[in-house]
């Protein structure tokens, strides 16, 4: 008599995709009774319920006033829900952490250790948001920052067809190779994205080194939509096996195995939008030292929105720049930490300490969200603020149109978050990009293109 899974069912088993392969050897080596059931307990996916007690935690940071103790009582509170997920082995915090979702989500600014296996909600749909710098020698700041302009591109979609950089053919290539981004939709977005920034905190910085003098760019942005993209299979893949093997996580905390195929076909998915982003951000570089006819002197680059594997451990970072060389092979050994549009760019290099788990902040982080920010200003004029908060710099916005939650107090201050890394010893400062100006998105959506064509329809009726 053949097995079926109804079999399984009635004999109190969950459905999945290990049924599949379970029905073949049972069916093949005609199992019943006592021997079909302890067959099905040896290859059943094993339950694994919450931790007793949360994992352990360090706390780089600390409160200077009211608003900043609600928001690290929040970060930690967070992180203490989020560290009793079964896989989790350590966690951190940064000085410029912030909370993002209810109780129990990773935090901006948040380091966890999780043990054989990728949570994709613990890197975020901005996969791998990085930032790169290049050392444009002695070269006025305003030209590079005008060339820059003529060459970048932010806010919705991609770029127009007669702008468009080209993608090599050696990474469509490993696109189509990967189960999870040979859609066309994303080989797609891989080529019209590429060369563009996005908007929110993403960045064009132009300044000078504090040490050596030279012009340096610094711009900063994620995978754009390819990485959306995979980071929505990803948490549907997690949700799959957390339903199956641990309902009680909670559903932004949902893993994929690292030792199943697709937790396999999702790493090698994670290192093509890595070396994409890598692409986005030289791209832009390139174009602009193009552009002016010269070439760069210098250029390095580092990730802090993504997943660093070391043996069978999986470091997250959301929102935290990688200190360890470990987990930068391609690094010439300095990390960049921007803080705001009106503060230097950190260079700094550091040590793996036991309290920082190999990690630094990624910037200034906030108390408050944007909206709460806007609140706070209101009686100025959006003019106003962008004159007080920019006086003596160079501050474009993409769109035209001025976004106040980008400016300078929108953020953490800036010397408390340096003040913290000394504290905690989250690396070294060893130069500074002093600033000229940078561009930004702006508020795209004021002026939207889908709007305006709104507006062209009821001026025509």
């Amino acid at each position: 008599m053949e097995i079926t899974g109804k079999t399984f069912v009635a004999l109190g088993y969950q459905p999945g995709k290990w049924f599949k392969e379970a029905l073949a050897y049972a069916n093949e080596h005609q199992l019943a009774g006592e021997q079909l059931i302890s067959y099905l307990d040896s290859v059943k996916p094993i339950y694994q319920p919450l931790q007793d007690e949360a994992a352990d935690l360090t706390v780089n940071i600390h409160a200077e006033n009211d608003q900043e103790q609600s928001n690290v009582d929040t970060v930690v509170a967070s992180m203490q829900k989020l560290l009793r997920t079964p896989t989790m082995v350590q966690g951190a915090v940064m000085p410029d952490a912030c909370p993002t979702g209810p109780i129990g989500t990773i935090p901006v600014g948040g380091v966890v250790i999780a043990k054989n296996a990728i949570h994709p909600g613990m890197h975020s749909a901005d996969i791998c948001c990085s930032v790169m710098l290049t050392d444009l020698g002695m070269i006025d700041p305003k030209k590079v920052l005008d060339q820059a302009q003529r060459v970048t591109h932010f806010g919705f979609g991609g770029r127009i067809y007669d702008k468009q950089f080209s993608l090599p053919t050696q990474l469509k290539h490993r696109f189509k190779d990967n189960l999870l981004l040979n859609k066309e939709k994303m080989l797609d977005m891989a080529e019209t994205h590429l060369g563009t920034q996005g908007d929110g905190n993403h960045f064009l910085f132009v300044g000078r080194s504090a040490k050596t003098g030279h012009t340096m760019m610094v711009t900063h942005h994620g995978s754009r939509g390819v990485g959306a993209m995979l980071y929505s299979q990803g948490m549907k893949i997690a949700e799959h096996f957390r339903k199956q093997i641990s309902p009680e996580t909670l559903k932004q905390n949902a893993w994929i195995p690292f030792d199943t195929e697709e937790g396999k076909q999702y790493w090698q998915a994670l290192q093509i939008i890595r070396d994409w982003t890598k692409l986005n951000h030289s791209s832009l570089h390139d174009a602009t030292l193009h552009g002016l006819g010269m070439q760069g002197y210098d250029r390095y680059w580092n990730e802090h929105n993504f997943v660093f594997q070391d043996q069978d451990l999986f470091y997250h970072a959301k929102g935290a720049t990688p200190l360890d060389e470990k987990f930068l092979p391609d690094s010439t050994g300095s990390r960049l930490i921007p803080l705001n549009m009106a503060e230097p760019v950190l260079i700094v290099q550091g040590a793996t300490t036991k309290g920082n788990l190999g990690f630094a902040p990624h910037g200034a982080g906030r108390n408050i969200s944007r909206s709460a920010h806007k609140r706070a200003k209101q009686g100025q004029t959006e003019t106003q603020i962008f004159r007080e908060e920019t006086e003596g710099l160079d501050v474009r916005f993409f769109s035209g149109e001025i976004d106040i939650s980008e400016l300078p107090s929108a953020y953490k201050n800036a010397q408390t978050v340096r003040t913290q890394m000394q504290t905690y010893g989250l690396g070294n400062v060893i130069d500074e990009v002093l600033p000229y100006g940078s561009i930004m998105a702006g508020d795209w959506q004021k002026n939207a293109p889908w709007k305006r064509r709104k507006k062209g329809k009821k001026k025509k009726q």
